[in-house]
């Protein structure tokens, strides 16, 4: 039986970045992905590397400080995958956010940027407003604009893995991990790939598994008891309608969440909604409600591009993320979006992640790492992951 200092089951976005950095610390890597490399949820988010705008709202300042920074880093380390691109925000008079407000938290936005070039916002003047096409100009009070990044999710997670493996990382996809052995100074993973059972032992074995993560723990002998999560989906839908150049921020005429109108691919793409599902069964699809409310809130600002049904004969796919927030009271557009790490006494050698975001999956590696060096300790450096490219 072979022996690797870490496991790592799930090959989303916190997985690959987690095999690029401990492979550059000099650990020796397998990564365990029961379909493809960035098949799941890591291909089907909003496409931004942003700090996050409106968790200002619920007072998460350490989140969009630490996802600006690394705004700036994936900006400057993918640079043929992440690139600016400039936001809009109207405001209405009937807007449940005012402009004060508005200018208050790009204020705020720009300070935690460390006032970085994107740290930048302006108010558009009126004889602009005309130039995005198709929205409504009735009751418009001012439209600000600032700066973010949009990226291709699948490409950069598909980029990482190529990194990671080119650092020594092995990962095998189409392969299910069926058992995970917690003995006293190390674990035993077994799993199954090309039709065959392997097994391995590792010093340790994180687990980030995504949406799945509660059916990994599942494979865990001793049992180890999971959090308690509720699943999310978000949906997208892709119209058959040019793109504008950038992309709008526009609050929900339905409730107080945000969505955002992007270009894709030269057409239009908005998103994103948040419903909690009761279960994953097979590829996720957007729901009737889900279609409805999204055309909604575009059709109230782009009103002469049509109704909600001649709307619904434009659209040309439909893609659905599923993610995973602890189980709490209150709606999931207030939930906290940072990744928890569990990790217990009974089981020292398996550490658990619950949730994550894209921009974020860099900071996410380097915390893992720390966990990985105090467990097991230290490993001659291959590569400084700071430094490390991605195209």
């Amino acid at each position: 039986m072979s022996t690797v200092d870490l496991v790592i089951v799930g090959g989303g976005i916190n997985g690959a970045g987690i095999a690029q950095c401990a492979a550059a610390a000099g650990y020796s890597v397998i990564l365990l992905e029961k379909g493809v490399v960035a098949g799941q949820t890591s291909a089907n988010s909003s496409k931004l590397i942003h700090g996050g705008l409106r968790y200002l709202e619920t007072g998460q300042l350490s989140l969009v400080k630490q996802s600006l920074a690394e705004r700036r880093a994936l900006l400057k380390l993918a640079p043929s995958l992440v690139n600016p691109i400039p936001f809009y925000i109207p405001v209405y008079e009937n807007s449940r956010r005012g402009a004060i407000a508005i200018r208050a938290g790009l204020s705020m936005y720009s300070m935690l940027s460390k006032f970085d070039a994107l740290g930048q916002f302006k108010s558009v003047p009126s004889v602009h407003w005309a130039k995005i096409k198709g929205l409504k100009l009735d009751g418009l009070k001012a439209i600000y604009q600032y700066w973010d990044a949009q990226t291709d999710d699948k490409l950069l997670t598909e980029a990482v893995v190529r990194n990671a493996r080119s650092l020594g990382a092995q990962v095998l996809e189409h392969t299910k991990c069926t058992q995970i052995e917690h003995l006293k100074s190390h674990c035993v993973v077994h799993y199954q790939h090309q039709q065959a059972l392997h097994k391995v032992e590792a010093l340790a074995v994180v687990n980030a598994a995504g949406p799945w993560v509660n059916d990994v723990l599942d494979c865990v002998t001793p049992a180890v008891a999971p959090l308690p999560i509720e699943w999310v989906q978000g949906s997208h839908l892709l119209l058959d309608i040019d793109a504008a150049d950038g992309i709008l921020y526009l609050e929900s005429c339905f409730d107080k969440r945000v969505i955002f109108v992007m270009p894709w691919n030269g057409k239009t793409l908005i998103g994103t909604t948040e419903i909690v599902l009761d279960e994953i069964t097979g590829r996720p699809t957007p729901t009737a409600d889900e279609i409805d409310y999204l055309l909604g809130i575009y059709q109230h600002y782009f009103p002469t591009l049509g109704d909600v049904e001649s709307l619904k004969t434009q659209i040309i796919d439909t893609f659905c993320g599923v993610r995973v927030l602890p189980k709490q009271q209150g709606s999931a557009f207030d939930r906290p979006r940072d990744t928890l790490q569990q990790t217990t006494a009974s089981h020292p050698h398996l550490l658990t992640l619950y949730g994550g975001k894209l921009t974020t999956y860099r900071t996410t590696a380097v915390e893992v790492l720390s966990w990985v060096e105090s467990h097991i300790g230290r490993r001659n450096v291959l590569a400084d992951f700071n430094q490390l490219q991605l195209d």
